[in-house]
């Protein structure tokens, strides 16, 4: 009979493996997505951020991607605009404050059809598994989410 806590440990060890390869796999895989839609990494998850969280000021926006606010976040908001992903436009409470919002119409074109394929593998996948393996995916896909969050807050006010 296998020890419990050896068996334990070989399982948690493997779900440290089995999230650092699914974290590689999806950094690969939204490169690839804004690749397919004329963008780099940064400026697909500056416009995914934008339709999640909403509209914001450039200073806003380079807050929620880590970025310096000033010439990055300009430059980045700048080629978004020109590919016709986002709009900047002037707060009507405070005409010097400048908002950027995300165009969803453009979003699913140009990004939408690629998750569609991924979307239907894991829909086919999800219908396998009961309403408790789903609450417990939700959770702890959720926690990861915090956690990596929580981790990269640290970083960047550490730097």
């Amino acid at each position: 009979m296998s020890d419990p806590a050896s068996t334990r440990a070989v399982a948690i060890a493997r779900q440290g493996e089995v999230m650092r390869d699914f974290m590689a796999r999806a950094v690969l895989f939204q490169e690839a997505v804004a690749r397919s839609g004329g963008l780099n990494g940064s400026d697909l998850q500056a416009v995914g951020l934008l339709l999640s969280e909403g509209p914001a000021t450039p200073g806003e926006l380079a807050s929620r991607l880590r970025l310096t606010a000033g010439g990055a976040i300009t430059t980045m908001i700048d080629r978004l605009e020109r590919a016709g992903y986002v709009t900047r436009t002037r707060d009507d409470a405070d005409r010097r404050r400048v908002i950027v919002t995300a165009i969803p119409e453009t979003v699913m074109a140009r990004v939408g059809p690629v998750y569609e394929g991924v979307t239907a593998r894991w829909n086919e996948y999800l219908d396998t598994l009961t309403d408790e393996q789903l609450d417990f995916a939700n959770e702890f896909l959720a926690r990861a989410a915090a956690f990596n969050s929580d981790e990269a807050e640290a970083l960047h006010r550490s730097s």
